[in-house]
């Protein structure tokens, strides 16, 4: 049985998983979109919606917690300037995950996840 199994390992180390969705958490706070597997994207969605949530309260700890994560100093920027603000009325859910297509090469089934309009 599958008791308590709560994230996927995705066949990578712990350092290489924590490397992997830093870079696509702050891909998608840049282009506000990015296409990626659609596991990947399922488990990249806590992790932006936590980084924007604390985000709508623009206070020095949060935006510490931003500068551990992400990459970009201009991410984190355009996180509280833009992206946060945005979704100050909404209480959640400020992703969308669309299953796309098929990878040719692997037939991986992918997945366009993408930061929503208004909030």
């Amino acid at each position: 049985m599958r008791h308590g199994i709560g994230y996927r390992k995705f066949q990578k180390s712990t350092a290489h998983t924590r490397s992997m969705f830093r870079n696509l958490a702050t891909s998608l706070l840049r282009h506000e979109a990015i296409e990626t597997t659609v596991a990947k994207a399922k488990e990249l969605r806590p992790i932006v919606e936590k980084l924007i949530t604390s985000a709508r309260k623009p206070t020095l700890a949060g935006r510490r917690h931003a500068y551990s994560y992400l990459m970009d100093k201009k991410v984190v920027a355009k996180l509280f300037e833009e992206i946060g603000p945005r979704f100050i009325s909404r209480d959640g859910g400020y992703t969308r995950v669309l299953r796309t297509r098929q990878r040719g090469g692997d037939a991986a089934e992918m997945a366009h996840i993408s930061l929503l309009k208004e909030g």
